[in-house]
């Protein structure tokens, strides 16, 4: 059997928590990833069948039976991922009755997975319905972003619209728009429902005042989108008091999103 801490899903974690760290927007504990991983790339680097640890869960996600996660743990600081991934991250296993998860490695000093964990099992669950090839979910304190919604009107499409606006790019990236939530307590079950109730729609959703939730098909791609929203709202928070003499206007955005065969958020641009 393989080293475990040189298979492709550690590193890529180690790697995902230590940009972030370093970019400033997963202080202290703050931000959390899950990774749903394949099942036959886990075999060769660990014993599947070992269970190191049963945790129930207060949440009945059996949509996701017998899949497997690597997450990042409660109280855990993503600095300190690279240097001792056995402590700061675990590899869980849901049941089958999907109200619990098995710990197959990782947590070493008896922690356990994100208090996160709900809202991350109910966005997986609601973004493979729409796109099964889906993995990653990764919620993080993205400072301009977090910023923009004590400045900015939180309505979905006058946000997005903003965003949309600041870089050429952003059409692009996240045509789907973003979904935004108002301020709401973290690490509980509504928080956790709502955002899925979003994700049905977008592949981004703005925790008010908190952060940020990015979905997608691997690390690169959902670290991607959220850098680029994270970056269009640098650009707001740069300018936003400054007089505004031009902008991408809904004509130039309508040709981006021609050019490069996206569709736009419906209802998102003006007529």
């Amino acid at each position: 059997m393989k080293e475990i801490l040189n298979a492709p899903f550690v590193k890529q974690m180690c790697k995902l928590t230590s940009n972030m760290y370093r970019m400033g927007w997963d202080e202290r504990n703050g931000g959390n990833v899950s990774f749903l991983l394949d099942q036959e790339v886990v075999k060769d680097y660990l014993d599947i069948n070992k269970v190191t640890k049963r945790i129930p869960i207060n949440l009945d996600v059996k949509f996701l039976s017998g899949k497997i996660f690597i997450v990042t743990g409660t109280g855990k600081y993503f600095k300190n991922v690279e240097d001792d991934p056995s402590v700061n991250l675990g590899i869980i296993r849901v049941w089958e009755e999907g109200n619990g998860v098995d710990l197959l490695w990782g947590y070493e000093d008896g922690g356990a997975p994100t208090s996160e964990l709900p809202s991350h099992l109910m966005t997986h669950i609601e973004r493979l319905k729409i796109d099964p090839d889906h993995r990653v979910v990764i919620h993080t304190h993205a400072t301009n972003i977090v910023a923009m919604t004590f400045v900015h009107d939180l309505t979905e499409r006058e946000f997005t619209r903003t965003l949309w606006q600041m870089c050429t790019e952003c059409m692009v990236v996240f045509p789907d728009g973003v979904g935004v939530l108002p301020w709401m307590l973290c690490g509980n079950d509504e928080i956790g429902q709502k955002t899925a109730e979003k994700m049905k729609e977008y592949r981004l959703v703005v925790w008010a005042h908190h952060g940020i939730f990015g979905t997608g098909r691997d690390i690169d791609e959902t670290f991607g989108l959220i850098e680029t929203v994270e970056k269009s709202a640098e650009i707001f928070i740069k300018i936003m008091h400054m007089p505004i003499k031009q902008t991408i206007t809904d004509e130039q955005l309508r040709t981006l999103a021609k050019a490069f065969c996206v569709t736009p958020k419906s209802g998102f641009l003006n007529n």
